[in-house]
């Protein structure tokens, strides 16, 4: 059976859809087969960004690698048609979830055997999971923690395994500012009342905004004649590979 990488946040703004993208695309550059499910049935970020890059394989006459991409069905149960088309013929199956709370969204949790939470690092995304008192005192879990655990229990009462849930501090500042290590001691603390790993994701970077356009990721650079890389761009390279290597994969080496 497939290995479910689910990559969800309720509130919109966070990177998901670069997240997800550059993830589906650097496990099938290592060789591995995987398959995609944009769940945003009304931005569909993911989707674009995959049709994107065939558009820019076309035009180029280039062949990149890439997720097989199928979509949601149709009924009471939408996931079930797309996942069967998909689980046979991959390693990894990743879907990508709105930014908002869907029954849609609600079903991939359930699923997931890696949940990805991209996270911007600020006390007004760390309202995703947890609630605050005005001085910065957890006061309990937000409302997607709980949906998180309720699809942990779920799991648990079908006999699957566990959720490994990741949060991602995304847009980290380059300093080592006064709320940075206040969110990251808020995080560290919630982490262990609830039950996630926390790890650095994605910077702020032009890099991702130009890349969109044509499909692009970090890994495709040298392949579309970008043979000299900025220092920004092997920093970004490096939080990719830093982030492939932290979600510990079943059967993943990094190897970029």
């Amino acid at each position: 059976m497939a290995h479910i990488i689910v990559v969800g946040n309720e509130k919109g703004g966070s990177g998901k859809s670069t997240t997800s993208m550059h993830v589906a695309t650097a496990l099938a550059r290592m060789g591995h087969r995987v398959g995609g499910l944009d769940l945003d049935v009304r931005q569909r970020s993911f989707g674009r960004y995959l049709e994107n890059r065939v558009a820019y394989c076309a035009r180029q006459g280039i062949d990149l690698p890439m997720p097989v991409m199928v979509q949601p069905g149709e009924g009471p149960d939408p996931l079930t048609p797309a996942l069967e088309q998909l689980e046979h013929q991959c390693d990894f199956i990743l879907l990508d979830c709105p930014g908002s709370h869907t029954r849609l969204s609600q079903m991939a949790h359930a699923l997931a055997d890696t949940l990805i939470t991209p996270l911007n690092d600020s006390f007004v995304d760390f309202d995703l999971l947890a609630r605050l008192s005005p001085e910065g005192e957890v006061l309990g879990p937000s409302i997607y923690a709980e949906m998180v655990w309720n699809a942990r229990q779920i799991r648990a009462q079908a006999g699957a395994g566990a959720i490994d849930w990741l949060v991602l501090r995304n847009r980290l500042g380059t300093q080592q500012m006064h709320n940075k290590r206040k969110v990251g001691g808020a995080l560290a603390s919630l982490s262990r009342r609830i039950g996630f790993r926390v790890a650095p994701g994605f910077s702020e970077r032009v890099i991702f905004r130009e890349l969109f356009p044509r499909g692009l990721t970090l890994l495709d650079l040298k392949d579309v004649g970008v043979d000299t890389l900025s220092m920004s761009h092997i920093a970004a390279r490096q939080e990719l590979r830093d982030l492939i290597a932290e979600l510990n994969l079943p059967g993943v080496t990094v190897g970029f």
